[in-house]
């Protein structure tokens, strides 16, 4: 009801009271309006809320149209916004913003922006997504005594969870997915007596997972996912209505975990187990995805998974399950995607995964089976692989239980010592007896005699290419495709010399736009060897994987062949267009004029280390040596950095000679360290120390000599007062820094240029030290530049004490 319709009704009943002198009524009439105009000044406060978190969010898209007359109760619900009430208050409030929304201004406070948010008490639900909120997520979640369920997804919140989470008694869902959350899980999560779901994916979490979770009797949804959690996975089978169970991308392992009967997804992908697959499994019914590839999992494949009554989706690729596949084995039908690549499996696959059906996906390459496609390895392989599995499996075996083997000898001693004594003197005889017959015989070699300790080289040649983000549309992508030459022509106008990006060691480029209004970005590579397409199956099969938030991705890859051999003449293959330049660009200005902040040069370098630490453990084997250049580092338009130049086989084998302008061609790694051992890893980490050097001062660095310079005065200025230590500085780096963040970053630096590869630092270590020098940053901000000096500004975390590594 708005204020005319009350003033009309006070006019018209006034009358008509009036006219009938009843005092009486005219009393319950004025009370009455005196309830109405309460409920319109509570529902005024509650608006005038709702518009100061506007302003505090920086008034978002999705607010815009927010204003002082805007009927918040009835807004038509949308999956970006919904507001909810209930009897005059607001119960529900779900804000979404755009995916890869940048943190919000150096002003905003976290503090100030829950002080706001407390002054709706009765919400029950709080759903802040993607709205650039930083900071430490404040105590005062508290004062929401009914809040039954929180995601605050998708921002850039820090430090550990509050422990003061565990007095919301009424919580039944915590999503903090995507945030950078640090610390262990903590155990008071059991003390949240109806929590249903629990997610936490795409965090920087450790530790182990607490054995308290078991004890929460309601939990349906587990999802920690892409975190460095390790050890043991804690006993999940009382559990009994967990349907989701998400760990993959973390440390876990060795043993399967025990779990109930109604899980309908688990995914255990990309950890440390190492045990056998239990039979267990497949007892589970309700089961509809099952991804447990890239771990170390032993023993016989269970093939009763390909029959589940509920299954579409099977990953077992990249461990060394064995066994026997037979023609006629039974399938789901429902089956949509199955891959069994990279195992030890042999026999005949069944003919169910074979059959020709459109919207299955079926991948079962380097394994052993009885088919001439998808590259199998010789029957041989498989059983010499085989068998050191369980030489291996046994010895670790042994070593579980030696000591219960020394009580029962220490035990049996002296009847063990006659037995094998005895032993001895009947193997001596049988010995003198047959030595004649045994040196006639040919000399036989056991199969495990042949067996190398390490990798077989042709494991390694053949090996899977994994991305942690194998799920197709995971970064907004469409699915890798072939192209055909005909649309690759249309594209870029035929190659008109107008979409010419340059011509670099790695082929030329071309910027084209496709049938469907998406912008690419084509590389042209001439080879200089012919070779027929199957050559390239591995290659592509890499390119196709590699997908990664800090990469510039693949889409797909065109053959152009001779027509009289049918050999491969050039190959064209389409990358995602980044439009807003490159790094070493937007140092000095950028497409937009605007020159990177300091926060904003430790994010790039941050997304830069995790695209390195991808490139490095993300796939088997790992891409090293890749080059790194701040100039072949590329920004969007949300200023994510990507890596638009990484050490491609394919293209690295048809690189032409030429003498590059960039660091990485006029500064040599092997000159840093003469007779240096080689280790590559360590090379890209001396690049990242270079990129690091210009991002710090702001210089364009060409030369070996530059490098020296800058490191030199950068380990001095460290010691020195403060004007000394900023004199290398870039200036627009010191108008906005903290000076602990960028000791920090000068000091990772100088450990990257190192000359002496083994003491530069590990990729893990580097992004430490790189969000701490975030998180400092960005406390200092809040301390130092909040609007209203809310004491409920971030605190300032204890300080890291770092030692430099002289190189």
């Amino acid at each position: 009801m708005n204020p005319a319709e009350i003033i009309g009704l006070r006019a018209s009943v006034s009358g008509a009271q009036m006219a009938k002198g009843d005092s009486a009524t005219l009393f319950l009439f004025f009370t009455f309006l005196m309830m109405i105009s309460y409920s319109y000044e509570l529902q005024s406060s509650q608006v005038q809320t709702l518009l100061r978190i506007q302003r505090l969010l920086n008034s978002p898209p999705v607010l815009s149209s927010w204003n002082d007359s805007t009927d918040f109760c009835n807004i038509e619900p949308a999956p970006s916004l919904t507001v909810v009430c209930y009897e005059g208050t607001i119960t529900q409030l779900h804000i979404f913003g755009q995916n890869g929304s940048p943190a919000l201004p150096r002003n905003f406070s976290i503090g100030s922006f829950f002080t706001t948010l407390v002054k709706l008490p009765s919400l029950k639900v709080i759903s802040l997504v993607s709205l650039g909120l930083w900071g430490p997520l404040p105590a005062k979640i508290t004062r929401f005594s009914s809040l039954e369920i929180l995601n605050m997804s998708s921002n850039f919140l820090y430090g550990p969870i509050p422990p003061q989470i565990w007095s919301l008694r009424s919580l039944q869902t915590l999503i903090l997915d995507s945030n950078m959350f640090r610390g262990q899980i903590p155990d008071w999560v059991s003390a949240l007596p109806v929590l249903a779901v629990l997610s936490l994916k795409n965090n920087s979490l450790s530790g182990s997972i607490p054995n308290s979770l078991r004890t929460l009797e309601n939990l349906r949804v587990l999802d920690l996912s892409n975190n460095r959690l390790a050890g043991e996975v804690p006993d999940f089978g009382s559990l009994t209505n967990l349907q989701v169970l998400k760990l993959a991308d973390n440390f876990l392992g060795s043993l399967f975990p025990t779990l109930g009967k109604k899980l309908v997804t688990l995914e255990l992908r990309n950890n440390r187990f190492s045990s056998g697959v239990p039979s267990e499994i497949a007892s589970c019914y309700q089961l509809q995805r099952l991804d447990i590839s890239l771990n170390r999992f032993v023993g016989p494949f269970p093939p009763s998974l390909l029959s589940l009554p509920s299954i579409h989706y099977l990953n077992i690729s990249g461990n060394r399950l064995s066994g026997l596949l037979f023609e006629n084995m039974s399938c789901n039908g429902e089956l949509e995607y199955v891959d069994l690549s990279a195992n030890l499996l042999s026999g005949n696959l069944p003919i169910c995964l074979v059959s020709d059906s459109k919207s299955r996906v079926v991948q079962y390459s380097r394994n052993c089976l009885e088919t001439a496609v998808q590259n199998q390895h010789p029957h041989w392989f498989c059983q010499n692989q085989a068998l050191a599995v369980g030489i291996a499996n046994h010895d670790k075996k042994e070593r579980q239980t030696n000591n219960k083997v020394i009580v029962l000898l220490s035990t049996l001693g002296g009847i063990t010592g006659l037995i094998v004594l005895s032993s001895l003197l009947i193997l001596l005889v049988r010995r003198r007896m047959n030595m004649r017959r045994v040196i006639k015989r040919p000399p036989r070699t056991l199969v495990a005699d042949n067996h190398s300790t390490g990798i077989p080289s042709k494991l390694l040649s053949d090996a899977r290419y994994i991305s942690q983000s194998m799920k197709l549309g995971a970064l907004g992508l469409p699915a890798y495709r072939t192209f055909s030459l005909e649309e690759l022509e249309e594209a870029t106008n035929n190659f008109d010399t107008s979409s010419f990006m340059g011509e670099g060691s790695h082929g030329q480029m071309y910027r084209g736009m496709l049938s469907d209004g998406s912008v690419i970005a084509l590389r042209c590579l001439k080879l200089k060897q012919k070779h027929t397409t199957q050559n390239f199956v591995h290659h592509i099969e890499l390119i196709s994987k590699l997908r990664h938030q800090h990469l510039v991705s693949a889409l797909g890859h065109c053959f152009e062949c001779y027509l009289d051999d049918s050999s491969v003449s050039r190959i064209f293959i389409a990358f995602e267009y980044v439009p807003n330049g490159t790094l070493r660009s937007n140092i000095s200005g950028g497409v937009s004029g605007q020159i990177l902040s300091w926060a904003q040069r430790i994010s790039a370098a941050i997304g830069i280390a995790k695209g390195i630490q991808f490139l490095h453990a993300g796939i088997v084997p790992g891409i090293y040596a890749n080059d790194l250049k701040i100039t072949n580092v590329l920004l969007d338009q949300n200023l994510v950095a990507k890596i638009s130049s990484y050490n491609l086989p394919v293209l690295t084998e048809n690189m032409k000679n030429e003498d590059g302008t960039g660091v990485s061609s006029n500064v040599s790694k092997d000159k840093c360290a003469p007779g240096r051992v080689k280790q590559d890893d360590k090379t890209d980490m001396y690049d990242f120390g270079v990129i690091l050097l210009e991002l710090i001062t702001g210089t364009l660095i060409t030369s070996q000599d530059d490098v020296d310079a800058l490191k030199g005065q950068l380990r001095r200025s460290i010691a020195a007062d403060e004007s000394a230590q900023r004199s290398p500085v870039d200036p627009a780096v010191l108008a906005n820094c903290s000076d602990e963040s960028l000791k920090t970053v000068m000091q990772i630096c100088i450990r990257c240029l190192s000359k002496e590869p083994t003491k530069r630092p590990s990729i893990e270590d580097v992004l430490w030290n790189m969000q701490f020098a975030a998180q400092v940053q960005e406390t200092w901000k809040g301390d130092s530049q909040s609007s209203d000096g809310s004491p409920e500004s971030p605190h300032r975390p204890t300080k890291l004490q770092l030692t430099i590594q002289q190189g």
